[in-house]
């Protein structure tokens, strides 16, 4: 009986042979891109925080304490080679510079990506909630209290209108934050799960809070390369309106632990 089975695949191997092949193929192309997949994620401990600010716009009042579990976040804005890899191609008008930000991205091209990335990975990729972000943007348990997103020099930290050129740069290039993380001020607005709600922080949970309620925008943190100092504040609120996706609007990658 043994014998019979052995004998039957090998007649459909050596029929098959084209088949095979392209299958072997295939896997093999896979796992090499699965293998080579870098996001380079940064543990953030969790903690309690002191959320909004008491001089900033409405949208940031009150102050109030949130409660965050552990996660993952990246080190850098998803840059155009990762979103290439996964995607095939770039968003439209998005200029070919694999080390920058990539932009220009919205909704439906985000929620593809991050699907794809996550079947290719078997991990548990995502925006990260609008808290996560502003705690991991003030440095987490090792804060230090600045004014910006790891230093009280913009200057050090970020690509903004005075010293941008109109134009995104490189990630990284900049001074990171207490955790090594960069470009948390300036270079792209960074878009969060969050729905925005102007009044959200007046009723918000104070543990792991999400706007989950669809609304008009998304929130999205952190600046640009169009933006001036007060928009690159850790604590500064905005919303996803339509300029952002042209050329300053992109993204940073949550992981689930």
């Amino acid at each position: 009986m043994v014998e019979c089975i052995y004998n039957a695949v090998l007649l459909y191997m050596l029929t098959n042979y084209s088949s095979v092949l392209l299958l072997l193929l295939l896997v093999s192309v896979v796992s090499a891109q699965t293998s080579t997949i870098e996001t380079n994620m940064v543990l953030v401990k969790g903690g309690t925080f002191e959320m909004g600010s008491t001089t900033g716009k409405a949208d940031e009042r009150p102050v109030h304490a949130v409660q965050l579990n552990d996660y993952m976040i990246g080190r850098y804005e998803v840059t155009q080679a990762l979103w290439m890899q996964i995607m095939g191609s770039l968003p439209k008008d998005c200029a070919d510079a694999p080390n920058h930000p990539v932009y220009n991205v919205n909704d439906e091209s985000v929620a593809l990506f991050i699907q794809k990335l996550n079947a290719l990975t078997g991990k548990k990729y995502r925006l990260p909630t609008e808290a996560e972000w502003e705690y991991a943007a003030r440095g987490g348990l090792q804060s230090k209290g600045y004014k910006y997103c790891g230093a009280d020099s913009l200057n050090a930290i970020a690509w903004y209108a005075p010293n941008a050129n109109k134009k995104t740069h490189p990630v990284g290039e900049k001074q990171p934050n207490e955790l090594g993380l960069y470009d948390m001020s300036g270079n792209v607005w960074e878009r969060c799960a969050d729905w925005y709600d102007a009044k959200y922080y007046s009723h918000s949970s104070s543990n792991n809070p999400l706007q989950a309620e669809k609304r008009k925008y998304r929130v999205v943190r952190g600046g640009s390369w169009r933006s001036g100092e007060q928009r690159c504040q850790a604590r500064a609120r905005n919303i996803d309106v339509y300029d952002h996706h042209i050329s300053n609007g992109g993204l940073r990658l949550v992981c689930e632990l």
